[in-house]
């Protein structure tokens, strides 16, 4: 069974003196939004800094002056971007960011990132950027372009793993699998203690979590099948400091790191990825937004033949 894991991202801030939309923004408002990209609210999480939505295809997380909306599968996110621009006066909002990474099968998207960036554009005025090859894993970036200029500290750290290890397929695809034993595996409460978590295990296959503490936030997402294993971790909190720890546990053949703001890069990089795997790709620009975007592929070379995959012809599958 194929899903495609590879996530859709939009991250609006907003002028939180006149608007607060972890206070003054109801539920039912985000559920709306949320519906306009095919997806539905499960379950939530919060404090007095935060709100974190599980979803069913991935997560929303609002603080008092922004949100951040992530979606995967074939959903469409610019709706849901597109129909929070349309009930927010625009004077309040200072900054969207829209970000869509290469997809396993892009073919069977109901868009592609050219055209979501005209239809935001027709709304605001944008700039667009590609991080990485086009043949290759790469992140597309569209930015509202205007006078906002990002806090230095604001940052925010993706991991993207690739083609999981075998075992950890079949590990991550049992019957009966429960949160608790996914977070067991991934060893979560001792990597990031102290959060509160929200998650959830998806039938037949797949996982999601959401964790915050104060203002900090971390959402992984689990998409476990074989042919197109794809694993995630996005946060505020520095990943780097735990990436030796979660590719031992996922042993992914190659992986993405992209950070917004990590001035460190370089030497967070020569620090904490394991001696095994090797850069294919490196890429750095500072958006007219502010943002010091950093991107890196890194692959574990094969030394062993392995077989090719078998196919079911008379099944509709993507990979044909």
């Amino acid at each position: 069974m194929f899903f495609e894991g590879s996530e859709k991202k939009a991250e609006i801030i907003i002028d939180k003196n006149s608007l607060s939309l972890l206070n003054d923004i109801d539920d039912c408002f985000w559920q709306n939004m949320v519906e306009r990209c095919n997806a539905q609210i499960i379950s939530s999480v919060s404090n007095s800094e935060c709100k974190a939505f599980l979803l069913s295809e991935s997560s929303l997380f609002v603080w008092h002056n922004k949100l951040l909306i992530i979606t995967c599968g074939v959903t469409t996110l610019v709706d849901s971007v597109e129909y929070f621009l349309q009930h927010i006066d625009n004077i309040l909002i200072r900054q969207v960011i829209y970000q869509r990474k290469n997809e396993y099968f892009a073919h069977a998207q109901l868009s592609s990132f050219s055209e979501d960036s005209k239809r935001l554009s027709s709304i605001i005025d944008g700039k667009a950027y590609r991080f990485g090859e086009i043949d290759s894993h790469h992140n597309y970036i569209f930015h509202q372009h205007n006078n906002f200029q990002a806090n230095e500290n604001n940052k925010t750290y993706q991991l993207l793993a690739y083609q999981i290890n075998k075992q950890v397929s079949e590990r991550l695809t049992r019957p009966n699998l429960t949160p608790a034993c996914v977070r067991d595996f991934l060893n979560i409460e001792v990597l990031f203690p102290g959060y509160s978590i929200d998650d959830f295990v998806f039938q037949p296959y797949g996982y999601s979590l959401n964790a915050i503490r104060g203002e900090e936030y971390i959402t992984i997402h689990i998409t476990p099948q074989a042919m197109s294993s794809y694993v995630s971790f996005e946060s505020n909190v520095d990943l780097f400091k735990v990436t030796k720890q979660l590719l031992s546990i996922l042993q992914p053949a190659s992986f993405d790191f992209l950070t917004f703001n990590e001035s460190n890069f370089d030497q967070q990089i020569t620090t904490y990825v394991p001696e095994q795997y090797k850069s294919k790709a490196l890429v750095k620009d500072e958006l007219s937004n502010g943002y010091l975007v950093c991107f890196a592929t890194f692959i574990w070379p094969q030394t062993i033949y392995t077989d090719a995959q078998r196919l079911d012809t008379k099944s509709i599958s993507h990979a044909l």
